[in-house]
């Protein structure tokens, strides 16, 4: 995979660096070298000083031993161990001279390695190959190489993304051009409707203009309204991101010092007091909660506003709570559960045996291996938070990415629906490789797997 990248990002420089490999492997084959390795050993008279040797060392062996050997038989066996040593020693020189030259198995490959090692080749090739010498760049740090992995693995991800959504959009049952002109319409207009949008194209085609615009980052045209899709999403996700990203803040400020707590103190009464308030936590329906709260904090106390305005920070606060108890209490109890598993480890008993306090093995061993599940499910739930925000925004009339493309999936609004769940799918991959690298910080074994790697 990575040599074919290699090649294509560097197709000109790989034509000359073949062509020049091609006219090198017929000048330097391994017979050719070996015929000259050959000649090198008879002229340095090396097979008379092993001769000499070896019938030494015969002679010594059969006085030794008293064999009943002749001077003739000896010489015919050092002949044979002569011949022997010498073709070890050819292949042996031929094999190192191959390898150095990038030769060795009659291979491209290993001799383009071999070149990039060259400073001269650098600096001939390096504008035409620019790209590919920042692929190696990358491939030569595993960890850089982890990142480059994951962000691959994310653009496969957003692409499989837009495919399911445009798929199901294009199968449904709605009639874009119906819902939008009304019963009224007349064939002339739905069809020029349809011809305007490219409703009118294949699937493939409609198919594939969604990705290049996606790529392109030209979103098009809403059908309802004409607005221009890449500008309403801009305003109107970052709404939705803020509150997302205060509710994780919360709960993860809220949840991890109760999940400890509760850990650290099992089955007590505050155990299982958090436990329990976690649980309605986790049971509290988000429209329910958010019409309680206006009705209590904005109607009778009058302490905040009820629905959401841009500017003033005190109308964030129901939203950000409701959208972030369900996270909140899901990550308390994770962070609980997961950290009375370690605390039963055998490194976690063997910290206490040797001495340690119960701050330093808590805080030291075990609340970071802890986290690695909880992180796993921060990710997850943000992610939901993103796309699953649409409930509390028509509570809180947050004109957020969530109550926008429920807004539009009934005409449906293809384009607009395309780049709002593009966007959740590119901020939940974002949200995905960062959890990975927060993995490699905390996990040894996937550091350790990188490095081999």
């Amino acid at each position: 995979m990575v040599q074919a990248l290699l090649v294509l990002v560097a197709l000109p420089v790989h034509l000359v660096v073949y062509f020049i490999y091609l006219t090198r492997k017929k000048e330097q084959n391994r017979d050719t070298v070996s015929n000259t390795l050959r000649s090198e050993l008879s002229e340095k008279q090396l097979a008379n000083q092993w001769h000499a040797e070896y019938v030494d060392q015969l002679v010594r062996k059969r006085n030794f031993f008293h064999e009943n050997n002749s001077d003739q038989n000896i010489q015919k066996m050092a002949e044979k161990l002569v011949a022997k040593r010498q073709e070890e020693e050819i292949a042996k020189y031929t094999d190192n001279f191959l390898t150095q030259n990038g030769l060795q198995k009659d291979t491209y490959w290993p001799y383009f390695q071999s070149l990039v090692k060259q400073p001269y080749f650098l600096l001939l090739t390096f504008i035409p190959g620019i790209l590919m010498y920042v692929i190696l760049l990358l491939i030569s740090t595993p960890f850089l190489t982890y990142i480059v992995e994951r962000l691959l693995q994310s653009v496969l991800v957003i692409m499989g993304v837009t495919v399911l959504v445009f798929t199901i959009l294009y199968i449904s049952p709605f009639d874009p051009a119906s819902n939008i002109l009304g019963e009224s319409a007349t064939r002339e207009q739905i069809t020029a409707f349809n011809q305007l949008h490219g409703l009118d194209l294949s699937y493939w085609q409609q198919l594939w203009n969604a990705l290049i615009g996606i790529a392109t980052f030209d979103l098009g045209s809403s059908f309802a309204g004409n607005e221009d899709v890449a500008t309403s999403i801009a305003n109107k996700f970052p709404v939705t991101l803020t509150i997302a990203l205060f509710s994780v803040i919360m709960a993860i400020v809220i949840a991890i010092p109760v999940g400890i707590l509760s850990a650290t103190r099992p089955n007590s009464f505050l155990d299982y007091s958090f436990m329990f308030i976690a649980l309605i936590g986790l049971s509290i329906p988000n429209f329910w909660q958010g019409l309680i709260f206006i009705l209590n904090f904005s109607i009778k106390l009058n302490w905040l506003p009820a629905t959401y305005s841009p500017g003033n920070y005190l109308s964030m606060i129901m939203p950000v709570v409701v959208l972030g108890t369900a996270l909140t209490a899901s990550i308390a109890r994770m962070m609980r559960s997961s950290l009375l598993e370690i605390i039963h480890e055998d490194y976690i008993i063997t910290a206490r045996a040797k001495g340690l306090s119960k701050g330093q093995v808590l805080w030291k061993h075990a609340v970071g291996n802890a986290m690695i599940p909880v992180i796993t499910v921060i990710g997850l739930l943000f992610g939901g938070m993103l796309g699953g925000a649409a409930v509390t925004e028509k509570v809180f009339n947050i004109r957020g990415i969530g109550s926008y493309i429920v807004d539009k999936q009934f005409i449906p609004d293809i384009p607009a629906i395309m780049g709002g769940v593009v966007y959740i799918a590119i901020t939940i991959s974002l949200v995905n490789l960062l959890i990975d690298i927060l993995y490699a910080f905390l996990d040894p074994r996937i550091r350790s797997k990188i490095n081999q790697s």
